[in-house]
């Protein structure tokens, strides 16, 4: 089983920066996909990025030249810098590690404000 830990959410400015961080621990496999989902008040949980052991990442469309994800495999964590951020970028914003199952963290609230 694999535990995630999330931190760096927060309320910004429209404009703003944010980086969010995701520590897995636990039942670690080497060959994984790490990355985050996003869910905004009634909507579905949809993908931001995700990133792959070997450093292949993808993005979704909205956030493409906005977000960007990286990893240390040495330490299990994966990285989510947010710049630009807009109001449309507020959600609940979950980490996930993929290894035939999937895990999630228990979710960090970014709010972005006009």
């Amino acid at each position: 089983q694999v535990q995630l830990a999330e931190s760096g959410g927060g309320l910004v400015q429209a404009g703003g920066s944010l980086r969010l961080t995701c520590k897995a621990s636990g039942s670690i496999r080497g060959f994984n996909t790490m990355g985050w989902y996003r869910q905004a008040p009634g909507k579905q949980r949809e993908l931001v990025a995700s990133v792959l052991s070997g450093d292949t990442t993808n993005y979704a469309d909205s956030v493409k030249g906005r977000f960007t994800i990286s990893r240390d495999n040495s330490q299990n964590t994966v990285y989510l810098q947010m710049n630009s951020l807009q109001p449309e970028d507020t959600a609940v914003y979950y980490c996930f590690y993929r290894y035939s199952l999937l895990s999630w963290g228990q979710g960090t609230q970014v709010t972005v404000s006009s």
